[in-house]
């Protein structure tokens, strides 16, 4: 079994009550627009990372990661990138790589908008954890925790970090 946190969409911003929430897992998943690069170096230590650039993100964060990963995980294929628009209607391009990667597992991010969906048309279940930055539309700032365990999502949850713009 393992432990994971997926975030996004930080754009620069991290904060405590992020953090905290990212203390108790194996590994953090951040699915692209990381902004300033300060956001991965005040990830708690000791955690595997799988990060992904996103549309903001500048040249020397998209030498340091890769658009997009395609990995094996406690029996289960994930394939992540920013830009993935949401099923049925994903963005251009990406559904032909699902149907080719046959992932069970498709997280984005992007929309700024927390999303968990079951495509049965790709056999693959969508994540999507809206953003834990202050920049953007979006009015509440989110991340998903969960578990894979022989190849299946299980305790999954979404954790509501507060209001976009507001102090704690």
């Amino acid at each position: 079994m393992v432990k994971i946190a997926l975030i996004s969409d930080s754009h620069s911003y991290i904060d405590e009550a992020t953090i905290k929430y990212l203390e108790d897992v194996d590994e953090i998943w951040h699915a692209g627009d990381i902004g300033d690069l300060g956001v991965i170096d005040a990830l708690p230590s000791g955690k595997s990372l799988r990060v992904i650039v996103g549309n903001i993100d500048d040249e020397k964060t998209q030498e340091l990661y890769p658009e997009t990963l395609i990995y094996d995980l406690a029996g289960m294929k994930i394939l992540m990138t920013h830009i993935g628009g949401k099923p049925p209607r994903y963005a251009k391009g990406i559904k032909t790589l699902l149907k080719k990667e046959k992932p069970q597992l498709f997280v984005c991010g992007h929309s700024h908008i927390c999303k968990v969906e079951y495509d049965k048309e790709l056999n693959c279940l969508y994540m999507n954890p809206g953003a834990i930055g202050q920049h953007g539309f979006h009015v509440m700032r989110t991340l998903l925790l969960f578990e894979i365990n022989s190849g299946k999502i299980q305790n999954l949850r979404v954790v509501e970090l507060g209001k976009r713009g507001r102090l704690k």
